[in-house]
């Protein structure tokens, strides 16, 4: 179909029309060489144009005022020009170029011929029932859009990968999706990108969902085989990029089967625990390809030949941290990991397995492959081996009889982390012993296993005096890591307040670094705003004082306290809830202290959580007080509604909590926002003043929103609200054109002054 689209377009190339664009083309009006073709709201122009160093014309698509521009879709790359007697066509504000026959029916759109690019709300993956694959296919040069050597595409496997291949080979892999990114890429934090997989229809689908075109940009696979992603604010920001230039351990299979990388090591290849290399001489010239051998057969190997008589012991568990997991996978329907851990035991062609939260169990049966060591984040990786394998370390632990011991990977840099403490007037904390760290948490046992916060994993411990704690326990040696953890230190050794977490005091022993914290009960609030089970312990009351508790603990981090201090990760999972629900703000591993008269921040390094991240945040790095306010905002609507501001079940065109927030505060419908939980008993004047906080705190423009003094007077019905603006990041132009004619009559229904309060 291109072929007979191309001849439309250049049917009347000898034309020699004055310069111009248009929105729609149609068989007695094509588009000649000298015009554009422009989307509605000039976001996209498709035309002719010639590569840099080329002589030669193709017709593409390109972002229109965006400098510089990049051509994101080229019809003809490789073919001759044929001739159709198709009706019209139209390029839409998405980029995609569509053709209609005369009922307006699609005959045929570009999205569903991708080339080197991936646009917001294109799919690439494939179809195994019809055979049909979506792939991206870079240039043959920069010069030369013809169809080039590398291909990037979506396996069908569950957990779903990304992968680019050069030619047959494969020539990096993304790591296993975990809902909202790729294990192997540490640094995409972007929760637009998801992966639909249908396994009746047989098809697997990864796409970048733009929430009514409210972001810019594109994912690309280069002429050499990187992929990129990007988006526009106020220039071109790369998200993520792989495989990165300076890391050849994102190659894929680089260290060979059982071999794992590590960037940041000399030489980056080593064996796994256990294994040994399968050929010295060219391991030792940096030959790394053939990889590793297991250096002692595996117990449950001899127990097969073994008489009946023979006591075999069982074979242990190595543990790897942050880890990025191996290729080929078995996915286990097994929905615990003590399950996932029996089931490898039980069965000797397993070789390791991994338990990850959004995913559920895998196990390997296969040559481990594709294994790197990452510095942040990553994923917990056991490796099978034979008790003796492992007993033959240095013997920094205790022999333990139970099969399921689980061992630190490698020891971190020794630091003078107790003499830093006591510069930094932090020594008033109290410093435990290791040893009293691990037998209060049973040697980390996963059952204790409280969670995966951003410097490492959390366990539930109770000391020999009967206190019960909550142990964050460092992931690895990284200078980020260790500079976060010491911030955290830093930081909640001098915050003080009732709606904060309290640090009791820090572990700092040779190679572990590990944060003690009073230990909550409720855990944190996503277990009950998201669980239909759970929700409805959050009577309105209860959320309403949660509310206000993070308000006040968020009003002492940005006034009160003796720092000036900016959380930058505010968000539901981040609330952790007492014995008596009220709220306490915890992982300040991201925060950043301020001086006084400092107004507005610039950092290259945007880190925190998508949908919870201000406009001027997530597209330009710029990080305020204000914020934390938009981060407030979206965490209050969550906490009226019991959804997810990034859930996609909102009903017709409204793609996340906020456009559905402020649809129904236009039409006079605020309660119906109100989770179905509680519908039943709340407090009327309470719920629509949080709705019209909430909007106001998520303005698109700081300047809008009100800082955390005037939310605390609002929330407790001391000072009036103003009308929030309609927002432009969250909405399609439809209903931007719907609002204004319903104005007044919003203003009408919506506007509340609170002189009393009802009770609660």
């Amino acid at each position: 179909m291109t072929l007979h689209l191309c001849s439309l377009l250049v049917f009347s190339l000898p034309q020699a029309l004055q310069s111009s664009t248009i929105d729609s083309i149609t068989a007695s009006s094509p588009l000649v060489q000298n015009q554009t073709l422009v989307s509605s709201s000039q976001i996209f122009e498709l035309g002719f144009f010639t590569p840099k160093g080329s002589a030669k014309q193709y017709v593409g698509i390109w972002y229109k005022k965006m400098a510089p521009s990049r051509v994101v879709w080229v019809a003809n790359r490789d073919k001759p020009l044929g001739h159709t007697d198709q009706s019209a066509t139209l390029l839409s504000d998405f980029g995609n170029f569509v053709l209609q026959d005369r009922n307006e029916n699609i005959m045929w759109e570009s999205f569903d011929e991708p080339t080197n690019t991936l646009l917001p709300n294109m799919k690439i993956g494939v179809n195994v029932k019809t055979g049909k694959k979506l792939n991206l296919t870079s240039w043959k040069g920069e010069d030369d859009p013809s169809f080039g050597s590398f291909v990037m595409g979506v396996t069908l496997e569950k957990p779903p990968q990304l992968f680019t291949w050069n030619g047959s080979s494969p020539y990096w892999r993304s790591g296993q999706w975990e809902k909202t990114k790729f294990i192997g890429i540490p640094t995409m934090t972007n929760t637009y990108y998801d992966i639909r997989q249908d396994n009746i229809r047989g098809t697997s689908y990864f796409y970048l969902n733009n929430y009514n075109n409210s972001i810019f940009g594109y994912t690309f696979i280069s002429s050499e085989g990187s992929v990129k992603s990007a988006f526009w604010a106020n220039g071109w920001l790369t998200s993520w990029k792989a495989p990165a230039p300076t890391n050849p351990c994102e190659i894929y299979g680089i260290c060979g089967p059982f071999g794992v990388c590590n960037s940041f090591s000399s030489p980056m290849c080593r064996c796994l625990k256990g294994f040994k290399p399968r050929s010295n001489e060219k391991w030792n010239r940096g030959n790394w390809t053939r990889g590793c051998l297991r250096e002692m057969e595996l117990n449950c190997q001899k127990s097969a030949s073994a008489a009946a008589s023979t006591t075999v012991e069982k074979d242990m568990f190595w543990q790897m941290r942050q880890i990025k997991l191996p290729d080929s996978a078995d996915y286990l329907l097994i929905d615990n990991v003590e399950g996932c851990q029996s089931w490898c035991l039980e069965n000797c062609s397993c070789l390791g397995f991994s338990y990850v939260n959004a995913i559920g169990c895998m196990a390997w049966s296969k040559d481990l492959l594709d294994t790197q060591q990452f510095s942040t984040d990553g994923e917990d990786l056991f490796i099978r081996l034979a008790d003796a394998s492992v007993g033959a370390d240095t013997g920094k632990f205790r022999k333990m009889t139970i099969p399921r011991l689980l061992r630190s990977e490698e020891p971190l840099r020794e630091t003078s982390w107790k003499e830093q403490m006591k510069e930094d007037d932090a020594s008033q904390l109290v410093v435990y012993d290791f040893d009293s760290i691990r037998l209060a948490t049973d040697n980390f046992n996963l059952k204790n296993k409280l969670g995966q916060g951003g410097l490492g994993p959390v366990y539930k411990g109770k000391l020999n005096n009967g206190k019960e704690i909550a142990a964050k326990r460092l992931s690895s040696s990284s200078s980020q890591g260790i500079a976060e953890f010491k911030n955290e230190i830093l930081l909640i050794s001098k915050l003080q307040h009732q709606n904060l977490v309290r640090l009791l005091g820090c572990c700092i022993e040779g190679e572990e670094k590990i944060l003690v914290y009073e230990y909550l009960p409720n855990k944190s609030l996503d277990t009950f705003l998201f669980d239909s089970r759970e929700k409805a312990k959050l009577s309105w009351s209860v959320r309403f004082r949660i509310i206000q508790g993070v308000a006040r603990g968020l009003l002492y981090l940005h006034c009160d306290s003796c720092l000036r201090v900016i959380h930058r990760d505010l968000k539901v999972s981040n609330i952790l809830l007492d014995e008596k629900m009220n709220p306490k703000i915890s992982d300040f591993g991201l925060s950043r202290m301020f001086e006084g008269t400092q107004v507005l921040v610039n950092t290259h390094k945007v880190v925190g959580t998508l949908g919870y991240m201000s406009p001027e945040y997530a597209m330009g790095g710029i990080f305020s007080e204000k914020s934390d306010v938009y981060s407030f905002g979206v965490l209050l609507l969550e906490i009226i509604s019991g959804k997810k501001n990034t859930s996609l079940d909102y009903p017709g065109q409204h793609l996340n909590l906020l456009a559905f927030a402020w649809h129904l505060w236009c039409e006079g419908r605020g309660l119906d926002l109100i989770d179905e939980a509680i519908a039943n008993a709340f407090s009327v004047s309470e719920v629509m003043r949080c709705i019209q906080l909430g909007l106001l705190c998520t303005q698109d423009h700081a300047t809008d929103r009100p800082n955390m003094l005037a939310v605390v007077l609002m929330l407790n019905g001391e000072s009036n609200l103003s009308q929030p603006k309609q927002p432009t990041y969250t909405f399609s132009s439809s209903l931007a054109h719907e609002v204004p004619s319903q104005e007044e009559s919003i203003r009408s229904m919506n506007t509340i002054t609170i002189t009393t309060v009802e009770g609660r």
